[in-house]
């Protein structure tokens, strides 16, 4: 069987090649013990005719989600072709997504037949299969439909694959949530501490009871540096005073309006232009931490009273079963 075939033309099949046999309950009386050997034939060239009717439509490239007789897989070598068998149902649908073609469950047409079609096929510049470590994978490369991209992790075990796999997921979602919202906001706490400033300016313009809760909403607002900083091994009360002077700063005074995009860096332990250093977050991720930790505050504070349970009965030893027992309390 070729390693590489190029360009390829795909046929992605959700059944198998195996030797065709009669269903349970199907009982055949047979007189002449050569009628038993045309039955046997015909078994096979039965699956023998859906090998050819694929190979004629053009395909080179035949993937499997079940298995394929060896008495068959000679038919594809023999056109030059690569079968792929036992592929995952989902593997299957990514390959037909990103290369155009159908997954076909079943051959039958609407004439009662069977027939393959040559726009089932997908493809591809190029099928290979490649040792890569101690695996050997089949690489799909080019496909025509979609552009699809795969990565290979390769770590010393299994828990430094996984935890590979987390973080870049961590990191495509991220990416994912950044293309949605279309915009970013620094990173570093720059968000937070500028919220907090504001907000204790805004405080101060209420004369009533409102302005104690919006300076606390404040002040709550700077959990988030201060984590940061001492998750780091950071001294938290001078690195967050001087991100609230920066941010004080770029909103009183108009010359210094780009002390706003300063934020936390955790490396060196000081304050820097988290723009200029590529600390950014998405911004759809920010307003939504912001607005679910407020309705959870706001749920807690509207929770004015408590279920207790009634008090159990007196555990005072004068009161037990044994003295009441001998005091003839429980006498009739």
């Amino acid at each position: 069987m070729p390693k590489a075939i190029a360009p390829a033309r795909i046929a992605c099949l959700d059944f198998s090649l195996m030797k065709t046999k009669m269903k349970l309950g199907v009982q055949i009386v047979v007189e002449n013990p050569e009628e038993l050997d045309k039955i046997r034939e015909r078994e096979q060239d039965i699956t023998k005719e859906r090998v050819q009717k694929i190979l004629a439509s053009g395909a080179n490239v035949v993937l499997l989600t079940g298995g394929i007789d060896d008495m068959y897989m000679k038919y594809f070598i023999e056109s030059n072709a690569m079968v792929v068998r036992r592929c995952k149902k989902t593997d299957m649908k990514r390959i037909a997504k990103a290369t155009g073609a159908t997954l076909v469950s079943t051959l039958a047409n609407l004439d009662g037949g069977e027939s393959f079609e040559a726009a089932s096929l997908g493809h591809a510049d190029e099928v290979v299969q490649e040792r890569i470590c101690d695996d050997e994978l089949i690489l799909i490369k080019g496909p025509k439909a979609r552009t699809a991209s795969s990565i290979i992790l390769r770590g010393a075990n299994d828990y430094m694959c996984d935890e590979m796999e987390r973080s870049l997921h961590d990191a495509l979602c991220v990416i994912k949530r950044v293309l949605e919202s279309k915009s970013v906001v620094p990173g570093g706490g720059a968000v937070e501490a500028a919220l907090s400033i504001y907000l204790e300016n805004f405080a101060t313009s209420l004369a009533s009871r409102e302005q104690l809760a919006i300076a606390e909403y404040a002040n709550s607002l700077l959990v988030i540096p201060k984590t940061l900083a001492v998750n780091a091994a950071k001294d938290s009360t001078d690195l967050v005073a001087k991100l609230r002077a920066y941010h004080n700063a770029s909103q009183t005074k108009a010359e210094q309006v780009n002390l706003k995009w300063f934020g936390l860096d955790l490396y060196d332990g000081v304050v820097r232009d988290s723009v200029k250093a590529g600390v950014l977050e998405p911004a759809m991720s920010k307003v939504k931490s912001l607005k679910f930790a407020t309705e959870a505050a706001i749920t807690i504070l509207r929770i004015d009273d408590m279920i207790k349970l009634a008090p159990g009965p007196d555990k005072d030893p004068e009161h037990s079963y044994a003295n009441a027992q001998r005091s003839g309390a429980l006498d009739g």
